[in-house]
């Protein structure tokens, strides 16, 4: 067998390229099921690499199933070749429904356009921060790289968290921060610890629309609430309290989502007041809070976490691959709540994870790049919204910050069907009613303005709209 190694200036390590050429010949057939493979020196002559680069190859390729060791005879081409599953097809018959988005946008290929989906792209990401937090932690001590995390997971980034919350004016200490696997993680806990089959739960309606995936989880009652710029319609809010006697309410703090809106003093302090006198618990999600320009009235600092359970995560401005959320609550709530975490995810988050994320965020270069990246988000909510108004498509109002712009389609285009024809076209939208408890949104969608770059786009919608 001839092998000759392909020298590019943009070729991988030199382990990946004896892989790769071996892989070659099998998806040629040259070699074939049971055929034995070079011995390791004659491969190494073969490819001017040294033998232990081709042991390493071989190694790997044999962890994939492609190859398989036969001791004191060698290497073979597996008898049975691992299956290749094809790339996932989007698929436009899915129902449209609060899982549909999150399924399009995870699953959909590098080439996918995703201007519905609910995160920045790769480059806006502090990467560098990122990198660089990964090489401090692949110093760590050996037993960070392979334990399990700490209950409460990681005290250092608590107290980042900490301190963080007692500028905003919450004077919690790092025994009521509970670290999670994620934001998700910290909502299921809490909705665990707190509710029971049959219960109601208060949303604003439209709003993020895994709250409502994850409330049937827990079989509940889920009821809506209009919103308008300023937060949720207080009539509306009175009367579902006192007609269905929720057990939460749950809402995105800061820039709300899918709407942009953001919650006013007035509104603030009647949430409170009403929710008080029903003994309704408020799970406050911030998620969005260091995307504002300047804060917005927070529930839980008005509150000092008496009623109001904090909960939050880092993927939307630091990444959504390293997973890791927190609760704020109560003290005498938190150790119930680390009894689930343990019972769900033995123990609390990844210890590399909050590792990456505690040594991100004290990085000195976090705050500048927060703060570029709020006017960057500035300037394209601008233009996207310039652009969709030629489309007719217009935005219901002008966020203060973040990366959404919620708006109505024109002549009544049902959403749904709108995102259907997109996805034909290798694009993932968001249509409102995925958002909507009632179902009230048919003719708006959620666009994500940092998703819109690709100069393609105002063209594809165009034709998408036009049927």
């Amino acid at each position: 067998m001839q092998l000759s190694i392909e020298r590019h200036p943009e070729a991988a390590t030199r382990t990946a390229t004896v892989m790769n050429a071996i892989r070659r010949r099998i998806a040629a057939r040259t070699l074939t099921s049971g055929e034995k493979l070079p011995s390791i020196r004659g491969l190494a002559n073969a490819m001017s690499v040294s033998p232990s680069t081709v042991v390493e190859a071989y190694d790997r390729l044999a962890a994939e199933g492609l190859i398989r060791s036969r001791p004191g005879s060698g290497f073979f081409v597996a008898g049975s070749l691992p299956l290749v599953l094809a790339d996932v097809e989007p698929r436009t018959d899915r129902a449209v429904d609060p899982l549909w988005v999150s399924r399009q946008s995870l699953d959909g290929g590098a080439d996918m356009l995703r201007p519905g989906c609910g995160w920045l792209p790769a480059d806006w990401m502090p990467t560098a921060a990122i990198r660089r937090a990964l090489r401090a932690a692949a110093k760590a001590e050996d037993a960070m790289l392979t334990d399990y995390g700490a209950t409460r997971g990681s005290r250092a980034l608590r107290g980042v968290l900490a301190r963080q919350f007692a500028a905003e004016g919450i004077d919690a200490g790092a025994d009521q921060i509970l670290l999670t696997a994620s934001g998700t993680q910290a909502i299921d806990l809490v909705c665990r610890f707190l509710l029971q089959p049959g219960d109601t739960v208060l949303l604003d309606d439209p709003c993020y629309f895994n709250f409502q995936a994850l409330l049937r989880v827990h079989r509940v009652k889920v009821v809506g609430v209009p919103m308008t710029p300023t937060g949720p319609d207080m009539a509306s809010f009175a009367e579902a309290l006192e007609t269905h006697r929720p057990r939460l309410y749950i809402r995105n703090s800061a820039i709300h989502n899918p709407t942009g809106a953001s919650l006013s003093p007035q509104a603030a302090h009647r949430i409170l007041t009403l929710a008080a006198a029903q003994d309704v618990t408020i799970v406050e999600d911030d998620i969005f809070a260091d995307l504002e320009p300047e804060p917005s009235p927070r529930l839980a600092v008005l509150d000092g976490l008496a009623t109001v359970v904090r909960i939050g995560s880092f993927s939307k401005t630091l990444s959504a691959s390293v997973r890791c959320g927190y609760i704020a609550a109560r003290a005498d709530w938190i150790d119930g709540l680390i009894d689930l975490q343990v019972a769900t995810n033995f123990g609390g988050p990844s210890p590399i994870a909050t590792e990456i994320v505690s040594g991100a965020l004290s990085d000195g270069s976090y705050r500048k790049y927060l703060a570029a990246l709020r006017s960057r988000l500035a300037k394209r909510r601008r233009e996207v919204a310039a652009t969709l108004e030629t489309l007719g498509i217009r935005p219901w109002l002008e966020p203060r910050g973040g990366f959404y712009l919620w708006c109505r389609l024109p002549d009544g285009q049902d959403a749904a069907d709108v995102a259907r024809r997109a996805l034909r076209e290798n694009v993932v939208l968001a249509p409102g009613n995925v958002f909507s408890v009632a179902q009230t949104a048919r003719d708006w969608m959620r666009f994500n303005v940092a998703q819109m770059d690709d100069p393609r786009l105002p063209a594809l919608l165009k034709r998408v709209l036009d049927g």
